[in-house]
């Protein structure tokens, strides 16, 4: 049994994970990364954010051939086989999986592949799969095993027409139609890119409208054009039973309704990776959702044991947990400490939505004074020159002080054009006012110049109080 001491210990090789061991590896530290999977990227690159986004880009392609003239010299409409779209998202995962591995050996961080379990606050005992044991001893201890897709016990996930949104990847023939259970983030954008695939959707959303915490307009919006694909959006509904068969899966609702579909798409909820860690033996307990509970410097219960990423809940965003895990390493080294916070939302729907800051939902209820500035991307060159001429580019500022509140978009290229006013916002008064975008010129045509549009929108209305 081979036993190696280390400054720190990170198990799990996702986002947060990897953020963690380059920086403190950079900081001198001995670093060894512990990972369950084969090979690196965690969820994120191997079930998550670049698998379905990957398969997003590749529908997008097929709906701009299909809907747009100028393909037509080149043949009719054309349709492709979910396993088709796949072929392109692997390739993708190959060379994710690649780049990252090369930060490894580049940083001369050690990678030690098994199934990681606590033996004591300073010890972990990894089960290496030829079933040969180590054990890693540490200083310190970071834990970003991620999240996986939540299961309830009553439906049959090993039935081959039920998926979640870790196995809907592995798919291998395309349903005519299909239920996606959970209208969240996960649950939207397969919907989307369902319906891009020509396939019938039925979208059950548990609450009264789509993404809750998104503005308002935002939403509606989406709601909108998830209905001009062709999805079924089904709002206030629970499932009260889960029947599959060689045909189809059937839902039973709790209000009565009986859904029919050639498969099931599970997209309501997610659990931390914590059951196999041994939590017990450090004196750690997760939450029922299998998260845990940090304080601003990412530490657990357990003064040398940290935890970032999925695996202790909001925001859950690849970006979020790629700079927890570079604020967890700057703590550990006593190098002050930054919680992360105001992340931009980015969904990756078609079109795609991207947020940062206050909703006018909470300016109301703040009782602050606000205006509106829109910019409509069917109105700008640039999206008539690509074709993308649905969405908007809305901005919030404070009508005293001009200062930008929040900025939300829709459309093509949105989680790209949010950081252009994530930007402004940042900056210190008074440099962080709408007035910016009017007196800054913008490349023509651009989709950028949205934002010289909606800030001159806004501050006429400003004018005319």
């Amino acid at each position: 049994m081979a036993q190696q001491k280390f400054d720190l210990v990170v198990i799990g090789s996702g986002p947060a994970g990897e953020a963690a061991a380059m920086s403190a590896a950079k900081k001198g530290m001995r670093v060894a990364v512990v990972e369950k999977r084969p090979l690196v990227g965690g969820n994120c690159t191997h079930k998550g954010t670049i698998p379905s986004k990957a398969l997003r880009h590749s529908v997008k392609q097929l709906m701009r051939y299909n809907t747009q003239s100028v393909f037509r010299a080149l043949g009719e409409p054309r349709r492709l086989t979910f396993p088709e779209v796949m072929k392109s998202v692997n390739k993708v995962i190959s060379m994710q999986v690649e780049m990252h591995t090369s930060f490894y050996a580049r940083n001369k961080v050690d990678l030690v592949i098994g199934d990681a379990k606590f033996i004591d606050p300073h010890k972990l005992r990894v089960q290496l799969p030829d079933g040969a044991v180590e054990i890693l001893t540490s200083d310190k201890f970071v834990i970003s095993t991620g999240s996986r897709p939540y299961r309830p016990e009553d439906v049959d996930f090993d039935h081959p027409r039920v998926y979640d949104s870790d196995t809907i990847l592995d798919m291998q023939h395309t349903p005519q139609a299909i239920i996606i259970y959970g209208a969240g983030v996960i649950g939207c954008e397969y919907a989307s890119i369902f319906a891009g695939l020509g396939i019938k959707v039925d979208l059950i959303n548990t609450r009264s409208h789509l993404l809750e915490f998104l503005d308002d307009e935002i939403s509606d919006a989406l709601s909108y054009h998830l209905r001009y694909m062709g999805v079924t959006v089904r709002h206030r509904e629970e499932y009260a039973k889960v029947v599959p068969s060689d045909s189809g899966v059937i839902m039973e609702m709790q209000s009565g309704k009986r859904i029919h579909a050639d498969a099931l798409l599970w997209c309501n909820g997610r659990s931390g990776n914590t059951e196999t860690l041994g939590l017990d033996s450090i004196g750690l307990k997760a939450n029922h959702r299998g998260q845990l509970s940090v304080d601003d410097h990412y530490c657990t219960e357990v003064e040398n044991i940290y935890a970032v990423g999925d695996v202790i809940g909001w925001p859950s965003l690849a970006s979020a947990s790629y700079d927890q895990g570079r604020a967890v390493a700057a703590a550990i080294a006593g190098r002050g400490h930054r919680v992360v916070e105001d992340a931009p939302t980015g969904i990756y729907t078609l079109p795609e939505i991207s947020s940062v800051g206050k909703t006018e939902s909470e300016l109301t209820a703040a009782k602050v004074p606000y205006e509106v500035g829109r910019a409509l991307f069917k109105h700008t060159a640039r999206a008539q020159i690509s074709g993308e001429r649905v969405g908007m580019l809305k901005i919030l500022f404070h009508i005293d002080t001009h200062e930008i509140l929040g900025i939300h978009c829709f459309g093509a290229e949105a989680a790209e054009i949010i950081h252009i006013g994530q930007a402004i916002m940042k900056q210190p008064a008074p440099n962080n006012t709408i007035d910016f975008f009017v007196n800054t010129t913008f490349n023509y045509p651009t989709m950028a110049e949205a934002y010289r549009s909606a800030a001159l929108d806004g501050l006429n209305r400003v004018m005319r109080l």
